[in-house]
């Protein structure tokens, strides 16, 4: 696939996606697997009723569609759109557009961190050679806007073909299974400085 992400600028849609569950559901769909509203129920910790009540919005803003159905086709399945898609803040967001992307993008890095803390602690269970393939790193560069936007891009050509939603299990190595990417890309912004402390000798 060489489809470019499409960039988020609708605060209702925005503020629409920016609640747990909903993510929680859109994560559970981006793995490429269609499923009912009692199946993502499940990964989302809520009601099937709910689940379908934010499937219902997630379609309404065009994340989520109906997929194929199964079986006798009594149970209605849903898939995650095809088309990726960003959030970036922009010098000319209108105000309540800047609201909406910070709310979303902080909605997104805490799932993100939530589901990295629930990597690390199970990491001990984990056969051999997953724990040795699993990383958590964090790397200063020195860039120019122009070299942090390129790199951002060759970073999403190589994880492209290894994308859950786009690559069927039939087409990946025995043993595949569903693992996660995380990058995040910023420059640094500045640190306040508190100075040193003032010493006690005397404080207990």
């Amino acid at each position: 696939m060489t489809q470019e992400r499409a960039s988020l600028s609708d605060p209702k849609a925005m503020r629409a996606l920016a609640h747990p569950a909903r993510l929680a559901i859109l994560n559970r769909l981006g793995a490429g697997v269609p499923a009912t509203a009692t199946e993502v129920a499940e990964v989302a910790g809520i009601t099937p009723s709910a689940a379908s009540y934010h499937l219902r919005m997630l379609a309404k803003y065009g994340f989520v569609r109906d997929a194929e159905p199964r079986g006798d086709g009594r149970e209605r399945l849903w898939r995650a759109v095809d088309e990726p898609f960003s959030v970036g803040v922009l010098p000319d967001d209108r105000p309540e557009v800047r609201e909406a992307k910070g709310l979303l993008i902080r909605a997104v890095r805490r799932a993100a961190d939530e589901e990295g803390e629930r990597a690390l602690a199970g990491l001990d269970q984990e056969p051999h050679e997953w724990r040795e393939a699993t990383r958590f790193s964090r790397t200063l560069l020195r860039v120019d806007a122009a070299e942090l936007a390129s790199l951002n891009a060759e970073i999403e050509k190589l994880l492209r073909p290894y994308a859950a939603q786009h690559r069927r299990a039939e087409d990946a190595p025995s043993g595949a299974r569903i693992a996660e990417a995380q990058v995040n890309l910023f420059p640094h912004a500045p640190r306040p400085v508190p100075g040193l402390p003032t010493e006690d000798h005397d404080a207990r």
